[in-house]
């Protein structure tokens, strides 16, 4: 199978306020919301920079502005921080599991704390269960949502305290969303979804870990370039982004 061969038609978005970059307009190139996109034809189009929302596949494209990076780790040539390895070590004693992509209350539950902590007042931060379906869950990709929970107090589950939503790729895992409880600061559960994510490819036997979009501006999505060594996307190939 060829990018050329299997590619869908690609549109353009109208001119639109940046979601991520204040004062700035953004326009987005998306895959024809009608095309029977199979995980392969994702594959390919990943490849290319395009993550999805539900079943929309899109990259930003914005004139003037080359600001928003896809990214991804090179799981076998990926050496963690000393910082990293304690997070890592840190987190031992989750229990963590591998589900299946459904909607659970609880897992919403935790999906509205980590909103009304990190982005209150935004799009996503919203009551509504049908618009977290249509964020997460879709019918392009092989979905996996990797739950993680403390250690459980007798025969009950432990307290649930993340939820990595994970596309599997042909070549690598992508990273959907992640979400955890935020009074949990000193786990630092974001750090260690990333290498939870590392881990599962390394064991699945795919070669990258697709974090999205790279920020430099951007306080909520520079945090990837800590994740070394990087690769970038960028002017049709992916290039090696290393950190300053």
């Amino acid at each position: 199978m060829s990018l050329s061969q299997e590619l869908p038609k690609i549109f353009i978005s109208m001119p639109h306020e940046c979601g991520y970059l204040q004062d700035k307009i953004a326009t987005t190139i998306f895959v024809d919301p009608k095309a029977n996109i199979s995980n392969a034809v994702y594959s390919l189009l990943a490849l290319q920079g395009f993550r999805r929302s539900g079943n929309l596949v899109y990259r930003p494209h914005c004139e003037g502005c080359d600001a928003c990076v896809p990214v991804r780790i090179p799981v076998a040539e990926f050496h963690p921080t000393r910082s990293q390895r304690r997070v890592w070590q840190r987190n031992q004693d989750l229990a963590i599991r591998e589900l299946s992509a459904e909607y659970t209350d609880e897992h919403f539950s935790l999906y509205r704390r980590y909103q009304r902590s990190r982005h209150a007042g935004s799009s996503m931060d919203t009551d509504d269960p049908d618009r977290y379906r249509d964020f997460l869950f879709g019918s392009i990709a092989d979905t996996r949502m990797i739950e993680m929970r403390a250690p459980a107090a007798g025969s009950g589950k432990g307290k649930l305290l993340c939820v990595a939503v994970i596309d599997v790729l042909d070549d690598g895992l992508s990273a959907v969303y992640t979400y955890f409880e935020p009074d949990e600061t000193r786990r630092a559960l974001g750090i260690f979804s990333v290498l939870y994510e590392v881990e599962m490819a390394k064991t699945l036997d795919l070669a990258h870990a697709y974090l999205g979009y790279y920020i430099a501006e951007s306080a909520k999505m520079n945090y990837k370039i800590n994740y070394q060594p990087l690769q970038a996307f960028k002017n049709g190939n992916w290039l090696w982004l290393k950190k300053d």
